[in-house]
């Protein structure tokens, strides 16, 4: 393992710095092997910033081709001034995907509806747990230092996941 890397996110564990988005490439090359499994599925993504997300990316572009039901995502509240052009960083935010109207096969603003929370949009909040409560499958790159509580979680609600992340959350 990369010496350097391995410094990293033991420096990201100390600090709560929790912010690892995982590669496209690396989405693809996984959930491939899973699409039987999303067919009239809820996908919910409930550490995704929809607009940086990969895991967005990958669900909402091959949306039809994975014949989801409905995706859902989630971020905490944001620190970005210029997230969705709102210049309001005090929300958190959640979007609902339910697929392509216009046949052009990219999920244009109108086709996908954002939602203010009124929490802060952690994991963890009551309202996040009621989105949590409409999904069939989670699947995300939870935060690093939360891992445990992030997987308790997902078993008291007996949710099926699937987890991507760094191999060093898992011990």
């Amino acid at each position: 393992m990369d010496k350097n890397l391995n410094s990293n996110l033991k420096k990201a564990k100390s600090g709560k710095r929790d912010e690892f988005y995982t590669q496209l490439s690396d989405i693809e090359r996984e959930l491939r092997h899973y699409k039987k499994h999303f067919k009239d599925k809820i996908i919910y993504c409930n550490c995704d910033d929809p607009r940086e997300s990969n895991f967005f990316n990958y669900f909402s572009l091959n949306f039809e081709f994975l014949g989801l039901k409905k995706l859902i995502t989630t971020c905490y509240k944001n620190q970005s001034p210029d997230l969705f052009s709102t210049h309001n960083s005090d929300k958190a935010i959640y979007l609902e995907y339910s697929g392509d109207k216009n046949n052009n096969n990219i999920p244009d603003d109108n086709e996908t509806i954002v939602y203010p929370l009124n929490g802060d949009g952690d994991f963890r909040s009551k309202e996040c747990i009621e989105l949590l409560k409409q999904a069939d499958i989670v699947i995300t790159n939870p935060p690093f230092s939360l891992f445990r509580e992030y997987l308790a979680q997902l078993i008291e609600f007996d949710k099926k996941f699937i987890i991507m992340g760094h191999q060093n959350a898992i011990t």
